[in-house]
């Protein structure tokens, strides 16, 4: 719950704020705080909102204009805040669309699925096992038991003491994890962190297994937009802050900030720009070139540790639009493991407007491949061509397929969470008052992660910075903080002894 205050500014004595960034986290800085009446300044860099999850209209070689962004986005139904965000703009979460299944599929045949896995913890552990070709009971058996057993009792903000100097394999490796379900569904978890598996903290892994299994009764089934991101979602959401007097200042690269007792100076190129208080809602490159740029800002600990803040390794999106169809039994996703670099498929004219458009008018199909954590020193042309080539392997009536046109979008800013970094990690409050941070790299102690995360931070940010006025912020919702189940808890804190 947020501290409690008046309902919002009165317009005489409202604060500026300037919010740097405009993807998820400033976004919803912006919203709420433009929400309770302050005047806000949104920059973003870019020409669009959205950040990492923004678009680009483009033109392929039979005439037609299409939206190219990021690629598929999975927006789960433990997303509770992100979702409250998009409902500013639609109060029903109409233009989102649920796909039934999340299926995985192991280069050795095997292929899991969670449509049928009960939603309801323990249940949903359980069923998993036991509907599971990669996890079965056998398997269950021979798993170390007390190594397993902090499974089953996550504690956010503990984990991190306790988890965060081991990394994810390792962990695995500790419990006996079976090898194919290993590789396919905990493979599948570390590398939606755009990281490594060995590289990644066993704790993010821990809070990722109790967000979608012990600790919310909503599984792992999601949504996805039925349109372009910018079309869908973030047009819509810029209108608004429009609407709430917001002064929208895309294409305005911020290049250093400063901040004293009376306020903050940002500067924009040549000029210079005074605002009450600042939140900054960046990628941790941007945050690390902005915090280096900005000598003044903060103190000397605290610049180390933005310093430190790592990025993932680059990842790939391919688009590509075919002259067929394929197959018509094909899932809108699919996450794949073994696949030399391969790691998940989308049909996107199975659930995007605008695909389909195109998908019917020309009877071809929009198909995206994506490889995660590729190594910096990789020939990028060949691993693009090395994506296009296993798709033909997984769908094998796509090697027949002409390709009308691709698209290939690399990209390297997104949080890397190596072993023992969380307590570096930086938070939402900095060491001046009127200085907040958001983002999906920022530690808030919360049972969040990825988009949820980037939301929960900058709703935070902005309460901060509320809080200082005595205007109230806005009340979060989570999945718990510890399991659901008291006997599974009790049974974990067996193994602590």
């Amino acid at each position: 719950m947020p501290p409690p205050g008046r309902d919002r500014f009165a317009p005489t004595d409202a604060p500026g704020v300037a919010v740097v960034g405009g993807g998820v986290a400033g976004l919803a800085a912006a919203v709420l705080l433009a929400e309770r009446g302050a005047r806000v300044t949104l920059y973003e860099r870019e020409e669009s909102l959205g950040g990492r999850l923004a678009g680009h209209r483009t033109r392929l070689t039979d005439g037609s204009t299409v939206t190219m962004s990021r690629g598929f986005h999975a927006f789960f139904r433990q997303y509770y805040n992100l979702r409250g965000l998009l409902r500013r703009t639609d109060p029903g979460l109409d233009r989102l669309r649920p796909l039934p299944d999340y299926p995985l599929r192991h280069s050795g045949g095997l292929t899991d699925s969670f449509a049928r896995v009960p939603r309801t913890p323990p249940f949903s552990a359980l069923g998993f096992v036991a509907l599971s070709p990669t996890f079965g009971w056998r398997d269950l058996a021979a798993m170390d038991p007390v190594a397993a057993l902090p499974l089953l009792d996550v504690r956010v903000p503990d984990v991190y003491d306790r988890f965060d100097s081991l990394g994810a394999t390792a962990f695995l490796d500790r419990v006996r994890f079976p090898e194919a379900a290993h590789h396919l569904a905990f493979e599948v978890f570390s590398r939606s962190f755009f990281a490594d598996p060995r590289e990644l903290s066993a704790a993010e892994l821990l809070v990722m297994f109790h967000i979608y299994f012990l600790g919310s009764a909503e599984g792992l089934l999601f949504d996805v937009p039925d349109e372009p991101f910018p079309q869908a979602l973030w047009e819509p959401l810029g209108d608004y802050l429009l609407r709430l007097g917001t002064d929208v200042r895309a294409g305005t690269p911020v290049c250093a900030v400063q901040a004293d007792d009376e306020g903050v100076a940002v500067r924009t190129g040549t000029a210079v720009h005074r605002h009450d208080a600042l939140v900054l809602a960046l990628d941790p490159g941007a945050l690390r070139e902005t915090v280096a740029a900005s000598p003044g800002l903060g103190t000397a600990a605290w610049r180390e540790d933005i310093a430190a803040l790592r990025t993932a390794p680059p990842f790939l999106v391919s688009r590509l639009w075919l002259d067929r169809p394929v197959r018509a039994d094909r899932p809108g996703f699919l996450g794949t493991s073994g696949y030399d670099g391969l790691d998940n498929i989308s049909v996107l004219d199975r659930y995007e407007g605008e695909a389909a458009r195109w998908a019917a008018g020309t009877g071809g199909s929009v198909v995206e491949l994506h490889a995660y954590a590729v190594p910096a020193d990789a020939n990028r042309e060949n691993v693009q061509n090395r994506l296009v080539s296993t798709l033909g392997r997984v769908y094998p009536e796509t090697r027949r397929a002409r390709i009308v046109d691709a698209r290939h979008e690399w990209r390297a800013d997104c949080p890397l969470f190596p072993v023992g970094s969380h307590a570096r990690r930086p938070t939402v409050r900095t060491p001046h008052p009127r200085v907040t941070l958001a983002g999906d790299g920022i530690r808030c102690d919360l049972p969040v992660a990825l988009m949820e995360r980037a939301a929960t931070t900058g709703f935070l940010a902005a309460g901060a910075l509320l809080a200082r006025w005595g205007v109230r912020g806005q009340v979060l919702w989570t999945v718990p903080r510890a399991g659901r189940s008291a006997v599974l808890r009790a049974l974990g804190r067996a193994g602590r002894r």
